[in-house]
């Protein structure tokens, strides 16, 4: 009898490792969109100038000044070649 009560020991200990180890990945994945915002750099977070998420201020804040500079008028030609002449030459 002790030997079929190792065996089931043994099964049930698999079958917990198996079912934490799948439940790991749906919690990841729920935590990762929120997470990933407080993690740093170095470890792997989202770099400085990485764009707001969707739906906060910052964000609402960001496309608002995207819109002002895409209805601003172009530059003309001759403003572009006087601010190219002001650049040194690189060799």
């Amino acid at each position: 009898m002790p030997r079929n009560i190792s065996k089931f020991v043994l099964a049930l200990a698999a079958a917990l490792l198996a079912c934490s180890l799948s439940a790991c990945g749906t919690i990841n994945q729920k935590l990762a969109e929120g997470v990933g915002d407080y993690v740093p750099q170095w470890l792997g977070g989202l770099p400085p100038d990485a764009p707001p998420r969707p739906g906060t201020a910052k964000y609402e804040e960001m496309m608002r000044e995207r819109e002002k500079k895409r209805l601003e008028p172009a530059p003309t030609p001759e403003a572009q070649q006087t601010s190219s002449s002001e650049l040194a030459p690189v060799h």
